[in-house]
């Protein structure tokens, strides 16, 4: 059965039992912010959800069947293995109040096991085991779901039923808030091919629920794991959705590649292909910048991209047109960043040189200084090693090594979500901007209230962005004695101190406001800013972060004149209403 036969009887499956057919919505979502790509097929679907808007009236029906596109980089580490993707379709069937666990089930059994539609066997289902108390989601508790256990053993008395927490058998929301609740899954051949939610909670930006007026179903099966189980082939890469890519990379490339290489390529470039057709360019923020990388990524290993991106173009322009229409842009944008990257290469090792001339780096190359040669140039650590040790310098491999890793968790916990609520990258103005952002936060308690915290962060080379809580409008007078608090700071030329405690000891200086401590080990990273101000000693800022940081407050100054006096200055250039209660200052460093 081929991948676009698996696609339609899906779609033809649950138009018979009453659903609507709705286009893929674009990889960009419209009006919501909270998440850089549509990750799941619900996502043009919240406002169905939470009774925004009436499904009745906008497709004659309250039941919606799909094939989403989706893009997810938080398993962009696992790319290359059996089952994961950056870019893939989704299968999905939803019900604003149509109905509920029941029907969703019994649709769910009948459309994987007849022999008319998938004729698959399941190896066994998941339910969500429940949650003891916990006053984060206020009176409701979280109650075993021994009611889709019933209907899965109704339906079938010898089916294996297991049980499991929330981090597995609870979905949702996407982004910081949103429709959410538990889930059961289907399990084929040892992989989950389909997670059914059922949203009877909205889930608030302080993490706590409450019940939705309108229960919901929302369901998600990715169509090349499906594919994978229904052609029994090991991997989703070995399924027809893939075979003409990856022999086409067999063919054009100039070096063979081993078998996760040429995976990576593949996934990447269709990627890449989808994001460009849905109006994303390549850029150093946000979208783009993701977009940045994973060209550059494959600039690395394969210079025959846009032969790729062509056959890719060829293989998905019947179901999504787009590709075929904005084919020259396509090829063109892959192309224009091949060029730039290649010119980066050079730059990159021209800066590393002026860096260590210049004294900014001097005895040795530490870890995050590495790392951001290693992603922002694209300089393999191989290139940065040798030039160092022509400078006779120490090379912190091991720092290095510990920054991916860092990188690689904080991508797992969720690089979809906008707000990662810390640095996004390890750039020299990233840095600064990571640590003007601390500045930013204390002088908010200082002017406003003490009891200001962080409700959302996002850092780009180019500026800083800042959530926090706050019922109004700044006044003029109130934005500018937070700026030239921030610049006095700055001028006092701090320095900052990175102290590594036991959280118990940590929390007492800190204190514990707005961080949830339960996602910190029992040894934590406190980064403090003096006050010279403030005869008994007390900090201007001291919070828990995993940094890094400048090594003084002076350093946030963007450039110097010839007589080494600051040139730039912390400026707020915007301040708005996020949400309710939750107020957002956007400011750069002049």
């Amino acid at each position: 059965m081929t991948s676009s036969e698996i696609r339609k009887k899906y779609l033809e499956f649950f138009e018979s039992k009453g659903h609507k057919i709705i286009p893929s919505a674009s990889l960009v979502p419209e009006n919501d912010p909270s998440v850089l790509f549509t990750t799941a097929g619900m996502q043009q679907f919240k406002p169905y959800y939470i009774g925004k808007k009436d499904a009745k009236a906008d497709f004659g029906t309250l039941n919606t069947v799909s094939c989403q596109k989706c893009v997810r980089t938080s398993d962009i580490d696992e790319v290359g293995d059996e089952s994961h993707l950056t870019f893939f379709e989704m299968l999905g069937n939803f019900s604003f109040g149509g109905y509920w666990k029941e029907e969703a089930i019994k649709y769910a059994h009948e459309f994987i096991t007849s022999p008319k539609w998938m004729n698959l066997k399941i190896d066994f289902v998941s339910v969500f085991a429940g949650e003891p108390f916990n006053s984060a989601q206020g009176e409701l508790g979280l109650q075993p779901d021994s009611e889709s256990e019933k209907i899965w053993k109704d339906i079938d008395p010898n089916i294996i039923v297991k049980k499991s927490g929330r981090a597995d058998n609870f979905w949702g929301p996407t982004g910081e808030e949103g429709p959410c609740g538990p889930t059961t899954e289907i399990y084929v051949d040892g992989i989950e091919i389909w997670n059914i939610v059922f949203n009877e909670f909205y889930q608030n930006a302080d993490k706590s629920l409450v019940p939705l007026q309108i229960k919901g179903v929302d369901t998600g099966m990715g169509l090349e794991r499906l594919a994978k189980v229904a052609q029994k082939v090991p991997t989703v890469f070995d399924t027809d959705l893939f075979n003409d890519i990856i022999s086409t990379i067999k063919q054009v490339s100039k070096v063979p590649f081993d078998t996760r290489t040429e995976r990576i390529i593949a996934d990447h470039i269709r990627t890449a292909v989808f994001m460009i057709a849905n109006g994303v360019i390549p850029s150093n923020t946000e979208r783009g910048y993701v977009l940045r990388r994973l060209i550059r990524r494959i600039a690395k290993l394969d210079e025959s991209q846009t032969s790729i991106a062509e056959i890719v173009i060829k293989n998905y322009e019947n179901q999504y047109p787009e590709l075929k229409n904005k084919k020259e842009n396509i090829l063109d944008e892959i192309k224009m960043e091949e060029e730039r990257f290649e010119k980066n290469l050079s730059r990159g090792l021209k800066e590393l040189k002026r860096q260590i001339e210049t004294g900014f780096i001097k005895n040795k190359i530490n870890g995050h200084v590495i790392f951001w040669f290693f992603t922002t140039w694209g300089l393999p650590i191989e290139i940065i090693e040798e030039v160092v040790q022509k400078y006779n310098l120490e090379f912190d491999k091991e720092g290095f090594e510990t920054e991916m890793k860092i990188h690689q968790e904080i991508s797992k916990a969720g690089m979809e979500q906008k707000f990662k609520g810390g640095l996004g990258g390890h750039s020299e103005m990233e840095i600064k901007y990571h640590t003007a952002t601390h500045l930013l936060l204390a002088a908010l308690r200082k002017v406003l209230n003490a009891n200001i915290v962080q409700k959302g962060s996002n850092i780009t080379a180019e500026r800083l962005r800042f959530d926090f809580n706050w019922p109004e409008k700044l006044s003029p007078e109130q934005l500018k004695a937070v700026e030239d608090l921030v610049n006095e700071k700055i001028k006092q030329n701090i320095p900052v101190e990175m102290l590594e405690l036991p959280k118990e000891e940590a929390v007492k200086m800190v204190g514990a406001m707005s961080f949830d401590l339960s996602k910190y080990g029992e040894t934590v990273k406190v980064y403090k800013i003096g006050d010279p101000s403030n005869p008994s000693g007390q900090a201007f800022s001291i919070e828990f972060c995993g940094g890094p940081h400048v090594e003084r407050t002076s350093d946030l100054a963007s450039s110097r004149d010839p007589e080494g006096n600051q040139k730039g200055n912390f400026k707020i250039i915007k301040e708005e209403a996020s949400s309710a209660g939750i107020r957002r200052i956007k400011a750069i460093l002049e």
